[in-house]
């Protein structure tokens, strides 16, 4: 019993394996994202975002200011009068002080500058993220390629190995044509000539299909690249190809433009008064009682308004400078859209041609199919050379590999599309 279990499991491994293998080309994109080494950009962001949110934060808690000083000076204050029978005493005459002081300073009101600092970190964020996210879009590209590119290969490679039976079939009856005097040992050199040249091209095929599988796997993080099994998309998926275009590129532009907005508060918020509170400790000679000759310590409290009117020179042109460059990420947005959109009208015209070969591709192929059974008959009858018959079936073979081509094309063409407007 044990024995057909393992057996059971060992067939519905065999039968299930390459189904763990298949990819889809969405698929190929998700895996290819996850496994570029840019990705681990999005966890450093947001860790810097984390850290500066903090810092603007800290900004609230009291600042603590500590300073000292020694100093001398050249004269010191004196009474100028001399009441009789009364000596005035503990004025500081020494003309060398010393003075160490402990500060503290909470922010009440800073007229906005930590609140908009917050909004410009988290803006700085959205705008790297964003670019990150235009940066990993692009992978697609090569996806596309390579993706495309190897089914192209996997049909030329079946199609090589039924030229490859044709002309071995065709070899065959040609040594019979020899046998019976119709055809001589050039056409069979001829023939066999042909065979190498296709073996020569299905080594093309493979290796490069190798290459092709291996740079598809390095791309979407797998070890094995000829354990990949790809799926053929439909051609179907063009019938609803939708222009509305949702690039990362135009969620860029839009969160550029937040950015500049978070800089033109930063303006007015500098610009504002500064409220706040104040302690402030000191060991001082002389102390705040300049009569007293001695070190003592002291305190004072209270509130501080501040307000700098510097700002006010410049503020009209930083916002100018802002504003201008609002109105650049503006034009570069439509240049953006405008060029999308002709690429966009290119790959549409594309897809219809290729459409419109298509319908006549399996009448070619038919018609080239009666044209290559003719010219058997012929060579058969001693009406025609072999090497007219080898034309034919080359000309058979180059009709299939366009049909297949074209369809190819179609599909490459149709997820260029879908990429190019990211729907």
């Amino acid at each position: 019993m044990k024995k057909r279990s393992l057996m059971l499991i060992g067939i519905l491994s065999t039968l299930f394996a390459p189904i763990y293998g298949q990819l889809t080309i969405d698929e190929c994109y998700k895996k290819a994202q996850a496994n570029y080494p840019q990705v681990k950009q999005y966890g450093l962001i947001e860790q810097s975002k984390v850290y500066n949110l903090e810092n603007a934060s800290k900004g609230y808690l009291p600042q603590f200011t500590l300073s000292a000083k020694a100093s001398y000076q050249s004269d010191v204050t004196e009474l100028p009068i001399k009441i009789p029978n009364i000596d005035i005493k503990g004025m500081n005459k020494d003309k060398d002080q010393y003075q160490s002081i402990v500060e503290v300073n909470q922010t009440v009101w800073d007229g906005g500058v930590i609140h908009t600092q917050k909004k410009i970190t988290e803006a700085n964020a959205a705008v790297e993220k964003n670019k990150l996210e235009v940066e990993l879009y692009t992978i697609n590209d090569r996806v596309n390629q390579l993706f495309f590119g190897i089914l192209l290969l996997d049909e030329q490679i079946r199609l090589n190995d039924i030229l490859q039976k044709e002309l071995k079939r065709n070899y065959d009856q040609v040594v019979s044509y020899v046998n019976s005097g119709i055809a001589n040992q050039a056409d069979i050199d001829a023939v066999k000539v042909n065979q190498l040249n296709t073996s020569q091209r299905k080594v093309e095929l493979t290796t490069t299909r190798k290459a092709y599988l291996e740079m598809l796997a390095a791309l979407i993080g797998e070890k094995d690249g000829n354990s990949l099994s790809l799926i053929k998309p439909s051609t179907s998926d063009g019938l609803a190809l939708s222009d509305n275009i949702h690039r990362p590129e135009l969620q860029l532009f839009n969160v550029q433009k937040q950015f500049f907005e978070s800089q033109k508060e930063l303006i007015r918020s500098k610009n504002m008064p500064k409220i706040g509170l104040f302690v402030q400790g000191g060991y001082s000679n002389p102390g705040l009682n300049m009569l007293k000759n001695d070190f003592s310590s002291y305190y004072i409290a209270g509130a501080r308004l501040s307000w700098n009117f510097s700002g006010l020179y410049t503020r009209k042109n930083e916002r100018r400078l802002l504003e201008t460059s609002q109105q650049s990420i503006g034009v570069q947005q439509e240049t953006f859209i405008f060029n999308t959109r002709l690429k966009l009208t290119q790959l549409g015209n594309e897809i219809d041609k290729v459409q419109q070969m298509m319908r006549d591709d399996d009448e070619i192929i038919q018609l080239r199919n009666n044209i290559k059974k003719s010219a058997e008959t012929k060579v058969k009858n001693g009406a025609l050379s072999v090497t007219d018959l080898l034309r034919e079936i080359n000309s058979e073979d180059m009709a299939k590999q366009n049909k297949t081509l074209h369809e190819i094309q179609l599909l490459m063409t149709i997820y260029n599309y879908k990429n190019t407007t990211n729907n």
